[in-house]
């Protein structure tokens, strides 16, 4: 059965445990990273080197990196569906979840950490406000790419679906169908502990 290590309030342990859902797998999530502390013993260490959360376990295959789990996910249970058999499709979606991690460590991270993270009298409210503002550019991107396509892969749920957005007409339109989907329900919509 697929393991999957990682706590539920992780963005990227999200992401894989979404793909798993999208797919149909069963598997096993068990509690790693921050307060479970499991990702930092010997035998996390021997999983994953960096010590960050997810790792998966799929039939004695360990693989860390969300994306790349995802990827891995999709490419071996969801052909034709996460994974997209026509090359270009797939070049496509997996270009949007690159670029998600663009945005994630250049401007969404300035705002999450100082948001959620930090205690309000430690927070820098105008790095956050120039954080916002930019993070806001770069989603009028998508807000773009999405006016011709019902999701960033094409007519079809892909890989590369997950980001957080402001008030877009064709990103809400987006978010509300990823809002539709039951395992997007079940994993990412979740309220943070």
């Amino acid at each position: 059965m697929l393991k999957i290590w990682g706590r539920v309030n992780s963005v990227n342990v999200k992401k894989a445990l979404w793909a798993a859902e999208e797919l149909g797998l069963k598997y096993q999530r068990i509690d790693a990273g921050m307060e479970h502390g499991v990702n930092s013993t010997p035998e996390y260490r021997r999983m994953n080197p960096t010590g960050l959360v997810p790792t998966i376990e799929d039939d004695g295959f360990t693989l860390w990196e969300s994306h790349t789990i995802v990827r891995y996910l999709a490419a071996r249970h969801g052909a034709g569906s996460l994974w997209p058999t026509d090359v270009k499709a797939r070049a496509d979606a997996d270009r949007w979840m690159d670029w998600t991690h663009s945005f994630s460590r250049e401007f969404q991270r300035p705002v999450f950490w100082p948001l959620v993270r930090t205690p309000p009298e430690k927070r820098d409210a105008k790095a956050i406000a120039e954080a916002v503002r930019k993070c806001a550019d770069m989603l009028g991107i998508v807000d773009a790419a999405l006016a011709d396509r019902k999701y960033l892969g094409g007519s079809q749920l892909t890989e590369s679906e997950m980001r957080e957005r402001p008030r877009l007409p064709n990103l809400e339109a987006w978010f509300t169908r990823l809002c539709e989907r039951a395992p997007y329900r079940k994993i990412v919509d979740i309220a943070l502990s």
